[in-house]
């Protein structure tokens, strides 16, 4: 191949890259909302900021910014729950310059997610990815509004899957998509879309002085939490005390142990005088059933953490190291 035609085939292919970038802004855009977030006395001291510049407030003044996004017709809209715990008052601006009082629903600091609701009509919402198809390296956008700058777009790829960031609150997330799509101040709560405009994860969290290391709410975790805060306004769930994350089995454990799951929950955390430890889990440890069900994900095993499992005595099915063994565990109600 000549000189020339290399430097046609490479603009071509940053053409491609150009307009699908393009087009997947263009798409979500005017579903992205900045939110205005006034926490009052009520809010002083809260310690939630994620973001240098999300700033805790003193009483009577402005809090912080956020990012969140329209993701039904009649107004509901995702955002990060350190956004929004114990705001007084929620003013929200969509990309086309209408302004709203919003209404809190409900938060969950557990996963750092919330919804609020709008008043307004004519809303576009976003469309929702399945979190589960995402791939290394795939196209990753980011649109939020970081420093109060409404609407900016950063590019990158998917860096990891089945991460876990721990708050500044001491909680874990589990199952956090990692990506370098630039974050800054103010994008908490905002869309990660891939190349077609759906959706993937809820933008939360960079790591600071390090360079490109920022971190997505799965959506798939978003969609079960947002559907409980929506029903309940809090997301009731039991509680084990593990952290974890989703991980391949060898294909000679799968076979000989017969079991219809190819991936399970490597466990690489446990809480102090936790359900689990009582168990006698240990780290290392790989969850692959629980309650007589298979669980292959930590999104699986969140949805079987129910209120009703509180107190219950639970078979867990754990694969340690070749052997499958089964513990007895029994879970109790999420503080969180």
């Amino acid at each position: 191949m000549s000189a020339a035609m290399e430097v046609s085939y490479d603009l071509e292919l940053l053409d491609a890259y150009s307009r699908t970038v393009i087009q997947a802004a263009e798409q979500v855009s005017p579903a992205v909302v900045n939110i205005e977030v006034n926490k009052g006395a009520n809010g002083q001291g809260s310690g939630r900021s994620r973001f240098p510049g999300e700033r805790r407030g003193a009483p009577g003044e402005r809090s912080g910014t956020g990012s969140g996004f329209v993701f039904t017709p009649d107004g509901f809209v995702l955002t990060n729950s350190h956004v929004v715990h114990r705001a007084t008052q929620l003013d929200v601006t969509l990309s086309d310059g209408r302004e709203f009082r919003a209404e809190p629903i409900g938060d969950d600091p557990a996963t750092d997610l919330a919804v609020i609701r709008l008043g307004g009509e004519s809303l576009s919402p976003v469309r929702l990815g399945d979190s589960q198809r995402v791939r290394v390296g795939q196209v990753a956008i980011a649109i939020g509004n970081p420093y109060g700058f409404q609407t900016t777009v950063t590019a990158g790829v998917v860096s990891a899957l089945g991460r876990s960031l721990r708050t500044d609150s001491g909680r874990l997330v589990d199952n956090v998509i990692q990506t370098d799509a630039a974050l800054n101040p103010g994008n908490s709560g905002g869309p990660l879309v891939n190349s077609r405009g759906e959706v993937i994860g809820v933008n939360t969290a960079m790591i600071l002085p390090a360079q490109g290391l920022c971190f997505a709410i799965a959506i798939n975790t978003a969609k079960f939490v947002a559907g409980q805060l929506m029903q309940h306004g809090r997301v009731r769930r039991s509680f084990i005390g593990v952290g974890g994350q989703d991980t391949p089995l060898r294909r000679q454990l799968v076979r000989y142990h017969n079991m219809s799951v190819e991936s399970g929950i490597l466990i690489v955390s446990i809480e102090p005088h936790s359900p689990a430890q009582r168990a006698g889990l240990i780290e290392g440890d790989v969850i692959v059933g629980f309650g007589g069900q298979t669980v292959g994900s930590i999104d699986s095993l969140h949805r079987l953490l129910t209120h009703e499992q509180v107190g219950r005595r639970v078979p867990l099915a754990i694969l340690r190291r070749n052997d499958r063994l089964t513990l007895d565990i029994v879970p109790e109600e999420s503080k969180n």
